[in-house]
């Protein structure tokens, strides 16, 4: 089976920074950044977190993943609280990340759903709650693989309806989708993606609305603007951008880039911090 994360992670991976790692009490309200997603790991409860007009208790040890910036509060008992484990996700690419943008508002797991989530918990609380040389560094790492082992979770229980999570949890479909995250350069028919995905022309490509919400040739073109906005914000020139995601100039590129962003590559780089090339 083609690894369906590989990819994304690779042009778009999570990072994580742990801050909390204790007992909540009380009622303690966590403020969206506008730029971080958040990722509790709640080893002891119980809790109930607040969000919006939404309400959830959370009664067992349980994952609670806020993958977009978004104001919450948890409450807990005033005396014996709830050991919890907290950290900020930076997902590469922002409001463009695929990954972020693909779940829901909230994903909550309790821990032991998680297959094969045991052994990586038990050292992060291990870690987590005592006072070592590397601690947090050793930490943030193990919440990047946590939050690998949900992702992987989500898609193999089919949980997120619609979107590339739902895509990518298809039998089928997500062999064209790995196919095209994987060469994005290669001028992919229509016929060569229901092959890989081993269906018809017609079925693959309804099928593909259906489940997608857009044309096979629509998420191409805005996989291959993705990357070249990650390849924009390392700074790297047009010109060579424009060949390695499947464009023949910089007008083609620029083209396809403002369909899809609204704006011109140069316009929509004047916005945003330039990173130096790695």
């Amino acid at each position: 089976m083609s690894d369906r994360l590989a990819s994304l992670m690779a042009h778009f991976p999570v990072s994580a920074q742990v801050f909390n790692a204790g007992p909540l009490c009380g009622v303690n309200t966590l403020e969206g950044d506008g730029t971080h997603g958040q990722l509790h790991l709640v080893r002891r409860g119980p809790l109930t977190v607040s969000f919006g007009r939404s309400t959830l208790p959370i009664e067992k040890p349980s994952v609670l993943l806020f993958p977009r910036p978004l104001t919450h509060r948890f409450v807990s008992d005033v005396e014996h609280g709830a050991d919890v484990v907290c950290a900020n996700l930076r997902f590469e690419g922002g409001a463009e990340n695929p990954i972020a943008a693909a779940l829901p508002e909230v994903v909550c797991l309790p821990l032991e759903a998680i297959e094969g989530s045991a052994p990586v918990l038990a050292l992060l609380f291990d870690e987590a709650f005592e006072q070592r040389c590397g601690r947090t560094a050793m930490v943030e790492r193990l919440f990047e693989v946590v939050m690998i082992q949900i992702l992987r979770q989500l898609m193999e229980r089919g949980d997120v309806k619609g979107g590339l999570i739902s895509g990518l949890s298809h039998p089928r479909l997500r062999h064209a989708l790995v196919a095209m995250h994987e060469e994005p350069a290669r001028e992919w028919t229509l016929l060569e993606l229901a092959g890989v995905a081993n269906m018809s022309r017609s079925v693959f490509a309804s099928t593909f609305r259906s489940v997608m919400g857009i044309t096979p040739g629509q998420y191409l073109q805005g996989w291959r603007v993705r990357i070249a906005q990650q390849a924009l914000r390392r700074g790297r020139p047009l010109k060579l951008i424009a060949a390695e995601v499947g464009y023949g100039s910089e007008a083609a590129l620029s083209r396809a880039f403002k369909v899809q962003t609204g704006r011109s590559p140069r316009a929509w780089k004047s916005q945003m911090p330039v990173r130096r090339p790695e």
